[in-house]
């Protein structure tokens, strides 16, 4: 999985570009929580066996949200939301949800630690990985979807029963809080994952800075 950072530069970037006239220091901090919500199923795992990008990273979770907020916001005579919060709180909350999806979910999809996309309905981790090229001799080349087994033939790595994502908090498989095992914390784990942390950070400081 991507270290949290990653997932919140992500998160903070889509909300610079979605928030609009709804940016200030809240918006954006409630953008950037979103999309590290999901890591926290790592908790969960102490208590519930593979719960690490599973209990939280499926579609399952979200989708009820976007219901419940497409409904409150679009068919009910006078939204919760928007009594509350006015326009500047449906903007944040779908944001938000946004956020929580794409940066939270979708960047670790994107990575071979893989989601588990449907749990619990369908106990199954996928990962979308693979290159796409283009050669003179072959022409266009693509491996991240191939014919085989599973959901939309995707790369899967198992499933919570024989799977583990390594966490900080749950390193191996039964960890716990037991003392003496080795926890490493990833604040980023590749060069492009540290450039795309620093843009995050040096963008939103300047929206900030100009929006004072």
């Amino acid at each position: 999985m991507a270290p949290t950072l990653v997932n919140v530069a992500f998160g903070v970037a889509l909300g610079l570009a979605l928030l609009g006239a709804a940016f200030d220091r809240r918006s954006i901090l409630f953008v950037a929580l979103a999309a590290a919500l999901p890591d926290l199923d790592a908790v969960a795992s102490l208590v519930v066996h593979g719960a690490t990008n599973a209990l939280l990273h499926n579609l399952w979770l979200p989708g009820v949200v976007a219901v419940a907020l497409y409904w409150d916001t679009r068919y009910r005579e006078e939204s919760w939301l928007a009594d509350r919060h006015g326009w500047y709180g449906v903007r944040v909350a779908w944001v938000s949800l946004a956020s929580f999806v794409v940066a939270g979910i979708g960047v670790d999809l994107f990575s071979p630690s893989g989601v588990n996309l449907l749990y619990p309905v369908h106990d199954r981790f996928y990962a979308v990985v693979g290159i796409l090229l283009f050669s003179t001799q072959d022409g266009l080349v693509q491996s991240f979807v191939e014919v085989g087994e599973g959901l939309l033939w995707l790369s899967s790595p198992g499933t919570t029963a024989d799977y583990h994502v390594e966490t900080w908090v749950n390193p191996t498989p039964g960890t716990g809080l037991e003392r003496g095992v080795d926890r490493e914390l990833h604040l980023v784990e590749t060069g492009w994952q540290l450039v795309v942390v620093a843009a995050a950070l040096v963008a939103v400081a300047i929206r900030l800075w100009e929006d004072r």
